[in-house]
């Protein structure tokens, strides 16, 4: 599923270089609540997120509801792994097959480019990202 080597540089020990969908350097996402399948606030990956934790989205009530029918509650808070749950308005790095199965169902939440991780155009294109573009003041 990777085209490039953590070697290639970038990312850190074990992941694919901070390159955002745009080409850019792959800009945070959300630190509050801190996101990434490395919990370093940035939609990072590598061979071990099987997931692929790269899309930065913006939280809606529509995709939590979503996300929670598809068999992934989000908002719900889980207090013994440190989870308060998510909201309306806040980043998370999610899943890339999630953020298109939204896609498709008229759910998907709006994407955060900058910190959206280039992997992402494995899986969704980035003109369909586009559609739901969010910049950040």
């Amino acid at each position: 599923m990777f085209d490039q080597t953590p070697e290639e540089g970038g990312g850190g020990p074990g992941r694919l270089p901070s390159i955002n969908v745009l080409g850019g350097v792959l800009m945070p996402c959300s630190t509050e609540p801190v996101t990434g399948f490395f919990r370093d606030g940035c939609c990072n990956t590598g061979p071990e997120d099987r997931g692929l934790h790269t899309v930065c989205a913006v939280m809606t009530s529509q995709f939590l509801a979503f996300s929670k029918a598809a068999g992934n509650d989000l908002s719900t808070p889980m207090p013994q792994y440190g989870f308060a749950g998510l909201k309306p308005g806040d980043r998370w790095c999610l899943c890339a097959d999630r953020w298109r199965e939204a896609f498709e169902a008229g759910a998907a939440p709006q994407v955060v480019l900058e910190a959206t991780h280039a992997v992402t155009l494995q899986v969704v294109s980035l003109a369909d990202l586009k559609k739901h573009a969010v910049t950040l003041q």
